[in-house]
């Protein structure tokens, strides 16, 4: 399941990058699917979950306690990785951001949720920002691997017969080989952080912390993967290694589950334990223990995170919650709320993996229990139960796309599919426990429901290859399940037409062949149905409704909308727009969705959607920090493109000693007769010739020619929406510049800033100045003066590689665009600094999209080298 289809999303030379991990994933599950089938081919299935069930209740708690321990122990790592970074945050937010994101991003691996995500969305709610998450991220990754590493080469040296089963070689080569990896491993990291040296790989440095840092992270990677072997090692069945052996076992099996990029490392990890365990170890029983820890320490954490995801939004709702659990505390709230952006993928994952449930327990009713005497009634129910059973568990399969992408029709059908699926198991086979574990799941869903607002068909967009994966691994689960379930019954086709009580493998036949008609028939549908073609066609009244939405909205940057050069999108309800532009296979939005903040975030998804459907990579340029979540919650990855200049006019004054040259010049111009007028649309002809002289001597001096898209071009139309500053001496007009935003309005922006050439000394600067006076007595309170580009961009040695090349830029492209002077120049009026990114859906290139946006910027690769 995937929040879009990143094989269409970007450009054809990138799609090749982003199948073959897809590809290679779900081959190395198939493979491991088909080694476990060899392996565990004569074991008797029923006998497996009997096994299961018949597991001591002081064995499972042992289990279950050293899977807590595990998870406490999993928590330091985001404990360590916070100092690291050097910030610090409540205990309580560090364990809940912990837990949350492992408990969900073991669960479900490289799927839509991950531990990112979830980190993503509480640590910001407490002040990190997203390169700080990302940051964070990384570091426990990175540290999770060395330690898991390092524990598995340390107890290989010290019981080298432990993986005797896999690697064929003597044991003393292997402990030898061992010794030398955990020296290599313990000298190097040491080594790196003593100096302060970081490791080079191609074009990537990995820099170790601190000693202290690093001997507390080693500690936590000990006691993490020690309770996790330990949580498995308990439910094994005797004749297993040894403990310290069995550690060396572990750790391999999640290194090559890690390794294979199959989500939780599903069948790669079990097959890697099996083959590794002494041939007197009943395989029977193996099975069982592996599938009890599956449970345990992947599926047990994933479900009371999702109970505790449930209850706080129940909480933040206000109502019985509240009066249960008591009112969640002011310094958490933020906190809190942070989670609430996370329920529509939780709860696809949930509903996908209840779903798949379903599907098993139709092609084995044995996981049921057998209720009634054989008889026509029960023989009826049985047949119709297992078949509604099967319905049920497809018909939650496909709507958890739907789930994700917050469709309310999705959640409503989902609800019915929860009661569909507790009247089959009931009338399939009295089965009051997954009756119970349906119902449960239906009311932790309930509080949910205010997070699945959009009002769109079901099957459109989203349907990407890792979605194609997930039913093809899903369906070869579902077949190794049942060959292993019926393997002992021969076939013949007399089974198709056996109908009594008593015979569960006819029914499991046609479940199976209605399952695997319903699945293959979405498939086909999905593949063959004809694109459905968007059109944006310009409206006659698009300026007028432009314009009433940024009279209520105060939106500078969205009057670029009214330039004449980009299209523009309107929500249903046309109370928020977005523009947009397109080149070669990109459709590039300008800013932020301008509406409603709810308004605006389904008016983004819909144009992801849209583009998505025609083949087409969306991609939202100049965005700000306040759709942060949106974008993670879309999947698109952000690359800074540099920072917005923003004076605060209610405290900007030129009194004191900093602004004691900018008075005298400013002064100096006002002796010289220089004065600015504010005119006020719309403009008289004779004004608009003068100024185009104006801003044709301007050009003039320039390299290329008018700039769009991102900047305003002079253009009559354009320019009678927008008051103008003119700059006259002696009534002559020197300079003007276009300002966004209406004559009511408390937030402006400066477009256009064009100037006759003898003029250009200080004209500029008396333009800002007398513009931030003139504004601020109007009772304005902000006024941007326009994007510094590539400033800003973060220079360290673990910074991505199109920061640092952007940092290059910065400092050395002055044959191109004086790109440090023009921040110089606007830092002298004391602005404050905010950051602008450019937001790319998974797998575009930011080398090609960055290219593409400069080129249509440009007008053409002509255009590019220009001093404007």
């Amino acid at each position: 399941m995937a929040l879009a289809d990143p094989a269409q999303t970007a450009p054809p030379q990138s799609r090749v990058k982003i199948l073959w991990p897809i590809g290679l994933g779900l081959l190395l599950f198939l493979m491991g699917l088909w080694a476990l089938h060899h392996l565990l081919a004569s074991i008797d299935v029923h006998q497996v979950i009997a096994q299961i069930k018949a597991t001591p209740w002081p064995t499972l708690g042992a289990a279950v306690g050293a899977t807590a321990l595990g998870y406490l122990a999993l928590v330091g790592y985001d404990f360590w990785a916070l100092h690291y970074l050097g910030k610090q945050l409540p205990l309580r937010t560090v364990a809940l951001g912990g837990f949350l994101g492992y408990a969900f991003g073991n669960t479900v691996g490289i799927s839509v949720i991950s531990g990112g995500a979830v980190r993503y969305r509480i640590y910001s709610a407490a002040g990190l920002n997203a390169f700080e998450v990302a940051a964070l991220s990384s570091y426990i990754a990175l540290a999770m691997g060395l330690g898991l590493t390092m524990v598995g080469v340390l107890a290989l040296s010290v019981h080298p017969a432990a993986l005797a089963g896999v690697i064929s070689a003597p044991e003393p080569v292997i402990r030898i080989g061992a010794l030398a990896a955990t020296a290599l491993i313990l000298g190097g990291a040491f080594y790196l952080s003593y100096t302060g040296r970081a490791l080079r790989i191609r074009n990537r440095e990995i820099a170790m912390p601190a000693p202290r840092i690093l001997v507390g992270q080693l500690a936590v990677a000990l006691f993490d993967s020690t309770m996790a072997a330990g949580a498995l090692w308990i439910l094994m069945p005797a004749g297993t290694p040894p403990f310290a052996s069995f550690v060396a076992i572990y750790a391999a099996a999640s290194m090559v589950g890690i390794l294979s990029h199959v989500p939780g490392g599903v069948g790669v990890f079990e097959t890697v334990v099996i083959a590794a365990l002494p041939a007197g170890v009943p395989l029977g029983e193996a099975a069982a223990g592996l599938l009890a820890f599956r449970m345990i320490y992947f599926l047990l954490p994933f479900v009371i995170a999702f109970v505790v995801v449930s209850l706080n939004e129940a909480r933040l709702a206000g109502g019985w919650a509240t009066r249960v659990f008591g009112e969640i505390s002011e310094p958490m709230r933020p906190v809190i709320s942070g989670i609430e952006g996370l329920a529509p993928r939780i709860a696809g994952v949930a509903v996908l993996g209840l779903g798949f449930w379903m599907v098993i327990v139709a092609l084995m009713p044995v996981l049921g229990r057998q209720g009634g005497e054989p008889g026509l009634i029960t023989a009826v129910l049985a047949e119709g139960g297992t078949q509604l059973c099967a319905l049920a568990g497809v018909l939650l399969i496909v709507l958890s796309h739907g789930l994700v992408r917050r469709v309310r029709l999705a959640y409503w059908l989902v609800l019915a599919g929860l009661v569909l699926g507790v009247i089959s198991v009931l009338a399939a086979d009295l089965d009051i426990d997954n009756a119970v574990v349906l119902s449960l799941a239906a009311v932790v869903l309930l509080p949910f429901r205010g997070a699945f607002h959009r009002r769109v068909a079901l099957t459109e967009g989203g349907y990407g290859p890792l979605w194609f994966a997930v039913i093809l691994g899903m369906v070869a689960s579902a077949a190794v399940f049942f060959f292993l379930a019926y393997a002992a019954h021969p076939y013949s086709n007399a089974l198709w037409l056996d109908f009594t009580a008593s015979s569960p493998t006819p029914r499991a036949l046609r479940a199976g062949l209605l399952i695997s008609a319903l699945l293959l028939g979405f498939l086909l549908w999905l593949t063959l149905r004809p694109m459905r073609r968007f059109t944006f066609s310009v409206d006659p009244e698009q300026d007028v409704a432009v314009a009433e939405i940024l009279t209520s909205q105060d939106v500078p940057q969205g009057w670029f909308a009214l330039t004449g050069d980009k299209c523009v999108m309107f929500s249903p309800d046309r109370s928020a727009f977005l523009m947009y532009a397109q080149r070669g296979g990109m459709r590039v939005v300008l800013g932020d969705p301008v509406g409603p903040p709810e308004t605006a975030r389904q008016l983004a998804w819909e144009f992801h959607e849209r583009a998505v459907s025609e083949g087409l990579t969306p991609v939202f340029y100049e965005v700000s920090t306040k759709n942060l979540p949106l974008w993670i919650e879309m999947g698109y990855a952000l690359h800074k493109i540099g920072e917005e200049a923003v004076v605060d006019l209610q405290k900007f004054s030129l009194t004191g000693s900093k602004f004691k040259t900018m008075r005298a010049e400013q002064n100096r111009a006002l002796r010289e007769g220089f004065t600015l007028e504010i005119a006020s649309p719309p403009h008289a002809h004779e004004l608009i010739a003068t100024l185009r002289d104006v801003s044709d001597a301007w050009l003039a001096g320039q390299k290329g020619r008018e700039k769009g898209f991102s900047i305003g071009r002079f253009d009559p139309r354009y320019l009678n929406h927008c008051e103008i500053a003119l700059i006259r001496r002696g009534g002559e007009i020197l300079g003007f510049a276009n300002l966004l935003g209406g004559p009511n309005a408390r937030r402006f922006a400066i477009d256009l800033m064009r100037y006759r050439p003898e003029a250009a000394d200080g004209v500029m600067q008396f333009l800002f100045i007398g513009l931030i006076e003139a504004l601020r007595d109007r009772g304005a309170t902000e006024l941007s003066l326009g994007l510094a580009p590539l400033a800003g961009l973060p220079d360290r040695a673990s910074a991505r590689l199109t920061s640092r090349l952007g940092n290059l830029i910065y400092r050395h492209g002055g044959s191109f665009y004086n790109f440090e002077g023009l921040r110089r120049f606007k830092q002298k009026f004391r602005p404050e600094w905010r950051p602008h990114y450019v937001a790319l859906p998974p797998g575009t290139s930011p080398y090609l999209a960055l290219t593409e946006i400069t080129l249509l910027i440009s007008g053409g690769a002509r255009n590019l080298l220009t001093k404007d």
